[in-house]
């Protein structure tokens, strides 16, 4: 199997070389993965290494938590923390990242590659964040006997793992690489259980811990406070927003929107044309972020910026987290743990936060136009709108200390 799999790997990397010509996010893939091995020449052979890997953005808020714990305790002042994403989307964001000592792409996953990368990096504790096993790394991790985890995460029956056919058991292999599990709930325990695996322990997903200092930090943005300013009506801030998620947006501030009511969008893409687009789809008085005047008479302001995401949501009295009319919702913690309510599309399955929310009352599902409209007529009762923002701060704050529970393990594991 192991035969075919590399073969597979060797010919989606030569595919996506003339894809990349036409396709900026392959391009970024493939250029920033030439990148790698000359960034990891700063690591040298004497080097205490942790190394932390991330599938993009989402993934890379669960691992920032323990990264900032492991630079603040003194057993590891002599360690040097590499960070790498397999996604453009989370890299070319977080590239920067000032608490890693390098951050780089992850290689494709051929033999050759995993071995140059491994006694590069030679880590003392891999830790892999939710998702990402891939089969030569985890195979050349158990080879050279490095310790690896894997954190925050989640396994559902319908995953590769489960199944009983021969991929089934391929994957399964690979996971016979990691030392511990930590996972976010029973349900994941038991599925591991079923294939023998012991060393897992249950603890809360690790952006507990990452959105709840948000709310203690300084959340004020100038902007922001001039586009509200002497506005005494409710809020809607839409974060990460896709498409099918602003054609809901624009329906109902084109058609029912109220004078007391006004709209901040934060699109998932910054994308100039696609932004214009949005713009030119409202009737209503819009202002991009980026003018260099605010109008506070506008009704929507378009977020066409990054990295402020989750100090808006501090401005809202409701919140719709875009995503889940596609692949899946972003992160709705960020506006849960200001206490706020929130609403997204259909497909929250795969994200336990969000399951749990819905069951509680925190957060409202809608499938369609209707739905939308009313569910936020039925928020007009300000009663509802507070109770439910309060069931999200409350849930945030009764599932602290995953980051604890996983550097706990770190520390006790590392000599």
């Amino acid at each position: 199997m192991y035969f075919l799999y590399n073969i597979f790997v060797t010919t989606v990397g030569f595919l996506l070389k003339p894809i990349a010509l036409f396709n900026k996010k392959i391009s970024f893939f493939l250029n920033g993965r030439k990148e790698t091995f000359q960034k990891l020449q700063s690591i040298n052979k004497m080097n205490r290494v942790i190394w932390i890997h991330v599938a993009s953005l989402g993934e890379f808020e669960q691992g920032r938590p323990i990264i900032e714990a492991i630079k603040k305790d003194e057993k590891f002042n002599n360690h040097k923390i590499v960070l790498t994403f397999f996604s453009p989307s989370g890299y070319e964001i977080r590239k920067d990242y000032p608490l890693a000592d390098v951050v780089c792409y992850l290689p494709l996953d051929t033999k050759s590659n995993v071995k140059k990368f491994i006694n590069l990096v030679h880590p003392e504790m891999a830790i892999f964040i939710k998702y990402e096993f891939w089969p030569n790394l985890l195979n050349e991790l158990q080879k050279q006997k490095i310790p690896t985890i894997v954190v925050s995460a989640i396994f559902r029956e319908n995953q590769l793992f489960f199944k009983s056919n021969f991929i089934g058991k391929f994957m399964r292999n690979s996971l016979r690489s990691i030392h511990h599990f930590f996972v976010q709930n029973t349900a994941s325990k038991n599925l591991l259980k079923s294939l023998n695996f012991t060393n897992v322990t249950v603890c809360s997903d690790t952006r507990f811990d990452r959105v709840y200092k948000i709310v203690n930090q300084n959340n004020n943005v100038d902007k922001i406070e001039r586009f509200l300013a002497d506005f005494k009506g409710s809020v809607l801030v839409a974060g990460s927003t896709w498409e099918k998620d602003e054609e809901l947006l624009v329906n109902y501030i084109n058609n029912l929107s109220k004078e007391n009511e006004k709209f901040i969008i934060a699109p998932h893409l910054m994308d100039v044309k696609k932004l214009h687009s949005l713009k030119n789809k409202l009737s209503k008085k819009v202002n991009f972020y980026s003018d260099e005047t605010i109008d506070k008479n506008a009704q929507v302001l378009i977020v066409d910026t990054i990295g402020i995401l989750s100090k808006i949501y501090s401005y809202a009295t409701t919140t719709y987290v875009g995503g889940g009319f596609g692949v899946g919702i972003h992160n709705i913690l960020e506006p849960a743990t200001f206490g706020i309510l929130v609403i997204i599309g259909p497909n929250y399955q795969k994200f336990q936060e969000a399951k749990d929310l819905v069951e509680k009352g925190g957060c409202f599902v809608v499938h369609n136009q209707k739905e939308f409209n009313s569910v936020l007529k039925k928020l007009e009762d300000d009663t509802l709108r507070v109770q439910a923002g309060k069931i999200n701060g409350n849930y945030v704050k009764d599932n602290l200390g995953g980051t604890d529970c996983v550097v706990d393990y770190v520390k006790d594991t590392m000599v």
